[in-house]
């Protein structure tokens, strides 16, 4: 893994607009604008470094999904967070009916650094709303075939989500439409380029699908059923929307009302499904660690405190449930332990790798639980947060 400098394209900005990355800027607290399509350096990889990232990201998927088994046969919902006992039934019958329900896509966030810092090290797993697909799986394999045509990229993300949504068609109501969903809060356009990329994989597989914003879902109190604007049933629905704002805010308990685990004609069936809450919530570190201590892409991981990680390694807290680094913070060796009042993980802190001043996080994509390319992102501190900068990478 080596990082270069290049120079970007001429027309870099509108290139990767037109690519579908509308957001290429990123605004800082100063007024600034300044690149998050970041094309000024990228990062290579050698084949059998990737093949080997590869088979680690599958093994952590399946630990992952050993993790969600723990949880619901052990009724750990609370360690999650989940103390709704209805909404936990519903996550633990949804997990048992996994089979039945589709689900598409996950990225993991790895520490690695190709070489001295040893194997890549699991930071997280977002497998319900993970971003920066767009930018992932198309925009940089526009630019590898600008800059390094005849080259390779760790990037099949558009193949297998169209093979993907051929395959789960069968598990959606037939005769209707998927629609897909955004917030219409989104004010970059990050949520709405995603969902509408992922309606694209979708329609390229067959599929008939609709769009629609979460605000514009509305609820039809004669037939107990969730209706768009034209007041047409919504029987399955793509969200880019955390599973723990659907089922809590205004709507939820219609929501937990109808969800589809089984095939029922008046429900809803939603992408991705109820049991990924289980894996992207930060408590899954932790159970983790406990199913698999020592494991060497794991970094040791608590609910009830740092314990030892206070005067041994330094920890980072992170709130179970959150997005961009949000309500993170890092603690340096041989300070004061604290224990937040929030619901936290506490992750032993494994800084990320300094490329010339840029700290990187690979994001590692999985299809179907396979694995399915790759994204980077640099920050300027240890936080991976809304002001990190995406770059490019190949394969040489």
């Amino acid at each position: 893994m080596k990082r270069h400098t290049t120079t970007p394209r001429p027309d870099w900005q509108s290139t990767v607009e037109e690519q579908g990355v509308i957001y290429p800027l990123t605004r800082y607290p100063d007024g600034s604008l300044r690149p998050y399509w970041d094309e000024s350096a990228y990062y290579e990889f050698s084949l059998p470094e990737v093949e080997a990232l590869e088979e680690v990201v599958e093994e952590l998927h399946r630990m992952c999904l050993a993790a969600a088994e723990h949880i619901v046969e052990a009724d750990r919902f609370a360690d999650l967070g989940i103390d709704d006992p209805r909404l936990a039934d519903l996550v633990a019958e949804s997990w048992r009916r996994r089979s039945e329900q589709p689900s598409v896509y996950g990225r993991f966030d790895l520490r690695y650094d190709g070489g001295p810092g040893g194997p890549a090290k699991l930071l997280e797993y977002n497998a319900d709303t993970p971003t920066s697909l767009v930018e992932a799986a198309s925009a940089q394999w526009f630019w590898m075939e600008d800059r390094f045509p005849g080259a390779d990229q760790w990037n099949s993300l558009h193949e297998r989500l169209v093979d993907a949504w051929k395959r789960q068609s069968e598990l959606l109501p037939p005769g209707a439409p998927l629609y897909f969903a955004h917030s219409a809060g989104d004010e970059l356009g990050e949520d709405l380029m995603t969902v509408a990329y992922l309606r694209e994989t979708a329609e390229q597989a067959g599929l008939r699908t609709e769009a629609i914003s979460m605000e514009d879902i509305g609820w039809d109190r004669l037939s107990g059923r969730f209706v768009d604007k034209r007041f047409r049933f919504i029987r399955a629905c793509f969200k880019l929307y955390p599973w723990e704002w659907l089922a809590t805010d205004r709507f939820g308990p219609y929501a937990l009302d109808t969800l589809d685990n089984g095939g029922g004609t008046g429900s809803t069936l939603w992408i991705e499904p109820a049991w990924k809450m289980l894996l992207s919530n930060k408590a899954l570190l932790a159970v983790l660690w406990e199913l698999f201590p020592g494991h060497p892409n794991l970094l040791p991981a608590y609910l009830d405190g740092p314990r030892e990680l206070a005067r041994t390694t330094g920890y980072v807290a992170k709130p179970l449930l959150g997005r961009e680094g949000a309500g993170v913070t890092v603690h340096r060796a041989g300070a004061e332990p604290v224990v937040r009042d929030e619901a936290c993980c506490y992750q032993e802190l494994a800084p990320l790798p300094d490329f010339d001043g840029n700290r990187v996080v690979l994001g590692t994509w999985v299809v179907e639980g396979e694995s399915a390319g790759l994204g980077i992102r640099e920050s300027a501190g240890l936080i991976t947060d809304e002001y990190a900068r995406f770059l490019p990478h190949v394969i040489l």
